[in-house]
């Protein structure tokens, strides 16, 4: 029997109808969208404005507000590094990705002023909080949608209208969100954006920046300078050879994950509460970690008290699951997320995240219920009395 998947917030397999549409520019179409005066460069440059359209669509944008990256971490760079100087101050919060909060540490050792805000113990960022934190130096406001490891969505709407009565513009890391909750970055109020195309169905590699090209009144037009110099691809903001097949493959996956809404997510939630029930009814004391209802339909994070969870999850062979964040996981510190909401280290670090996905079966949810039990019953005794890592 093949392990089960329970780890979508990670990375989702690729689906085959992107597959199937990125293996022309692979093969046949294999040429450079900047090579102008033949059919190669024109097909593959059509190809990329297709999926540009693609992607804009899913969240509401133009095309021309729409940039390929490498991928979220990257789009997440360049949203700081790109806008923030020294001098100027930037304000996120506790609970973000490490490609936030590595790059605001980097902004730090440059002169920049950068305030970390606190959450609640749902992991949510509370605008008034924000609104405290911003000064007349305040040039950017950097908080996540959906957050990877507990799946609480912050109220980023609010969030980024606290910013605008400042004249701050608002970015906001979507990497988990797509595809999993409806975007519209008009509704949302967003000035950037960024995404990832491996967190829906999509390969890994490429991502996208999202860039607002007509500022709100009274909001400073934000245009993050390159970080990347050469040929003046995407507009001359982000230089370097279009990967056309991970582009392709990135306005599939988009324009699936679009069309799916709101069914998908709908069918998803039901299987995670599912997954959460069953747990309840098989472990003594599972806890849930996160909002319980603003929150992605795809994701449960629980602490089974008295279980390390590193132990926990090499002990199920069966089902793929983790800690926490992918791009942590081989650290032993208990995760920074759930220590921000005001979790002890023991209940942070007996913690495990389930991710569930677009191809995540009834069947698969009720054999891992059975598993993950199973587990906790016949290790949990001799896990009992952590030592601290």
């Amino acid at each position: 029997m093949p392990v089960i998947y329970l780890d979508n917030n990670a990375t989702t397999p690729l689906d085959e109808r992107v597959l199937e549409a990125m293996l022309p520019y692979l093969r046949e179409h294999f040429g450079n969208p900047s090579s102008s005066t033949h059919a190669y460069g024109w097909t593959a440059g059509a190809a990329v404005d297709v999926a540009r359209e693609e992607l804009a669509a899913a969240i509401g944008a133009s095309p021309e507000e729409v940039f390929f990256t490498s991928g979220a971490t990257e789009a997440d760079n360049w949203a700081l590094l790109g806008v923030l100087r020294p001098g100027e101050h930037l304000v996120t919060a506790a609970t973000e990705h490490e490609a936030i909060r590595e790059t605001a540490h980097y902004l730090e050792q440059c002169g920049v002023r950068v305030t970390v805000l606190p959450v609640d113990r749902f992991g949510v960022v509370a605008p008034e909080t924000l609104r405290e934190a911003i000064t007349s130096e305040t040039t950017l406001v950097s908080i996540m949608l959906a957050n990877n490891e507990t799946g609480t969505l912050n109220p980023v709407a609010e969030l980024a209208e606290v910013a605008h009565e400042a004249g701050v513009p608002f970015h906001t890391d979507a990497a988990q969100a797509l595809g999993k909750v409806s975007i519209d970055v008009e509704k949302l109020s967003m000035d950037l954006m960024s995404f990832s195309a491996h967190k829906c169905y999509g390969p890994k590699g490429i991502g996208a920046l999202y860039v607002r090209r007509r500022p709100r009144r009274d909001v400073r037009r934000v245009r993050p300078a390159p970080l990347l110099h050469g040929g003046g691809q995407e507009r001359g903001l982000r230089s370097g050879t279009l990967n056309v097949p991970g582009i392709v493959g990135f306005g599939r996956a988009a324009a699936l994950a679009a069309d799916a809404l709101p069914e998908e997510p709908e069918r998803i939630a039901t299987l995670r509460d599912k997954l959460r029930e069953g747990l309840s009814a098989g472990v003594p004391d599972v806890r849930l970690n996160g909002h319980p209802a603003e929150r992605l339909p795809n994701t449960l994070n629980v602490s089974f008290p008295g279980v390390r969870a590193v132990d926990l999850l090499a002990a199920l062979a069966d089902v793929a699951a983790s800690s926490g964040s992918a791009c942590a996981s081989s650290r032993p510190d208990a995760s920074h997320v759930l220590r921000a909401m005001g979790l002890e280290e023991e209940r942070a670090l007996s913690s495990v995240r389930f991710s569930l996905g677009r191809f995540t079966t009834l069947k698969e949810v009720e054999r891992a219920v059975e598993l993950v039990a199973d587990a906790v019953r016949e290790f949990g005794a001799s896990f009992v009395g952590m030592e601290q890592p």
